[in-house]
């Protein structure tokens, strides 16, 4: 990834729309292990594959979870942010995920796209009121499945 410098740890400044400059990422890349850890070779490997077991259980049961009840995303989501202490590419994917979700929030809170968003929920309310409005007067407040045959 061309974070627009050629040394590690240097943010890169981009202008926004009033002309400052806004810091991206303050953070460099790279494993966040205690020093000692990095020193040793054999020692690092190991926490990296620790790191990597965990992770990988958390999201599994993230995945798990997707179907039933759980916060799935926000667990594998967990997952990924302890995947991404030790590895880059991890890094790389909350990065984008973070910069997505702050793109799609701004976006909700566009007012023509609120504007949107409340005229159609108010379109689906009043055809489900519609909706229910009209099996109440054809069958009552019977069950559908107490209805007997017409």
């Amino acid at each position: 990834m061309n974070t627009g410098s050629d040394k590690p740890g240097e943010a890169v400044v981009t202008p926004d729309e009033t002309g400052a400059g806004e810091v991206m990422d303050e953070r460099e890349l790279g494993s966040r292990a205690p020093e000692f850890i990095k020193a040793r070779r054999v020692l690092h490997m190991s926490w990296q594959v620790c790191v990597f077991v965990v992770g990988l259980a958390v999201v599994v049961a993230g995945i798990i979870m997707l179907p039933l009840p759980g916060p799935g995303w926000l667990v594998i989501f967990g997952g990924m942010a302890i995947w991404a202490t030790e590895f880059v590419w991890a890094q790389l994917v909350l990065r984008w995920t973070k910069r997505k979700v702050t793109e799609a929030a701004q976006r909700a809170l566009d007012p023509k796209v609120r504007r949107r968003n409340i005229i159609l929920t108010t379109i689906g309310l009043v055809i489900i009121a519609v909706l229910v409005g009209i099996y109440v007067w054809k069958f009552g407040l019977e069950m559908p499945w107490k209805i007997k045959d017409q």
